[in-house]
């Protein structure tokens, strides 16, 4: 396939994952309109149509679905032929993936010490991290417990944390304790497992309202719904932290406690890369504990960064 053609590829993985053209275009840094006519001449390519959309909704056709996984596995292994091709030219990038946060200094931390490749395919936490194990990637910023540390044979620094917030209805802007809170946990576990994990622990050691959604709940306007319609503060995940919210709906800080997360730069244990280690060094020298032991800060149990 020609450049374009893989081009296009990766846009129609980043529609499918977001389903939702804007957001799509924002995480590729293209405008909407060039997506929208990218996907239909991909389309046009294949023969076949791969979104169903119209003005309020985005959904994958029967032969989107099926296509995506082969899509997928196509540019997994054209990222794996530059990979090599580098390596025999020797100039060889450090390959960072990420879930949906970097450091917004990123390339100034790193310009002196490493090229870095951002990778295109932004991914779940779960899956960044397997990807550093078996090669696919030299880094990830992603959330990991210590058992998938020990599991894919890891390293972690902390180089990010979120303190996550409350989306409720009404007036009141004011703090809301953990235990007058839900949380959800998505059906959908290929994408959310990470999320449910650190939701489960949430609401085993706080007291907040744990409810499973199968509808993509976690984030977007399926979550303002649920905000809606639940009564009670529902907790914003990391991926939905920086979404602007209708103007019925208000951000409420949790306390007792104030809940974390956090983000992790993780590395193969056997890494012996100098460039690869100047750049763990460049992004994680200066960050402290952002916050994470504070006194009534949390962080599940299973966190590398917990005290």
């Amino acid at each position: 396939m020609t450049s374009v053609e893989l081009r296009r590829l990766r846009y129609f993985v980043a529609v499918a994952e977001e389903l939702n053209f804007g957001r799509a275009a924002k995480r590729l840094l293209i405008a909407s309109p060039s997506l929208s006519q990218q996907i239909k001449a991909l389309e046009r390519d294949l023969g076949v149509r791969l979104f169903d959309r119209d003005r309020r909704s985005v959904a994958l056709t029967p032969a989107g679905s099926a296509l995506l996984p082969h899509i997928r596995a196509l540019l997994e292994r054209a990222d794996d032929l530059r990979h090599r091709a580098r390596r025999l030219s020797g100039s060889e990038p450090v390959r960072l993936g990420y879930v949906n946060w970097l450091p917004p200094d990123l390339n100034a931390r790193t310009a002196t010490v490493a090229e870095v490749h951002v990778d295109a395919w932004v991914a779940p936490s779960h899956t960044q991290a397997a990807r550093v194990a078996d090669g696919g990637l030299d880094l990830a910023v992603c959330w990991v417990r210590t058992d998938d540390l020990e599991q894919h044979g890891l390293r972690a620094r902390l180089i990010g944390a979120d303190r996550l917030y409350a989306v409720a209805t009404g007036d009141d802007t004011g703090e809301v304790p953990a235990r007058d809170t839900v949380v959800l946990l998505d059906d959908d576990t290929t994408s959310w497992s990470s999320w449910n994990a650190y939701a489960e622990e949430l609401a085993h050691e706080t007291g907040a309202h744990a409810v499973r959604v199968s509808d993509g709940g976690i984030t977007g306007p399926a979550l303002f719904d649920h905000v809606r319609r639940s009564g009670r503060p529902v907790i914003n995940s990391p991926k939905g932290q920086t979404t602007s919210l209708p103007p019925d709906l208000v951000q409420r800080p949790v306390i007792t406690p104030e809940l974390y997360w956090t983000w992790s730069l993780v590395w193969r244990r056997s890494e012996v890369r100098a460039a690869v280690l100047a750049v763990v060094d460049a992004l994680c020298d200066d960050d402290g504990d952002l916050a994470i032991h504070g006194p009534d800060a949390w962080l599940p149990k299973g966190d590398p960064h917990r005290r």
